[in-house]
């Protein structure tokens, strides 16, 4: 992977409290936004089949989290894991976001 695209990776994920790196045919992908959906909290979509670099995006995520499954779900710069792992998070009341502070502060696992 190009240097350049793993630090478009990270900086994307550094500028939002919550990106999804997803397909947009993946079901759990649609999972996980239906999630957040559901909470109300804003995010970020990269969809990986609709962009130019969409294949080395996701070997850079690969080597930046050890899976190369889409989604790629972070929250404050932490990869919580995919579509079940953040379904379980949101069913276990693990998901806990306050849209109303400032940045990210709010968002914790």
């Amino acid at each position: 992977v190009r240097p350049i695209v793993k630090s478009q990776t990270e900086q994307v994920v550094s500028h939002n409290c919550i990106v999804i790196f997803s397909k947009t045919t993946c079901p759990y992908c649609k999972m996980a936004k239906n999630v957040f959906n559901e909470i109300g909290a804003t995010y970020k979509v990269i969809e990986l089949d609709e962009h130019n670099d969409g294949r080395r995006l996701q070997e850079a995520l690969a080597q930046m989290t050890g899976a190369r499954t889409v989604p790629r779900v972070f929250i404050n710069g932490n990869c919580i894991g995919g579509g079940s792992d953040t379904k379980e998070l949101h069913q276990k009341g693990k998901l806990l976001g306050d849209q109303s502070s400032s940045g990210c502060a709010g968002w914790r696992l």
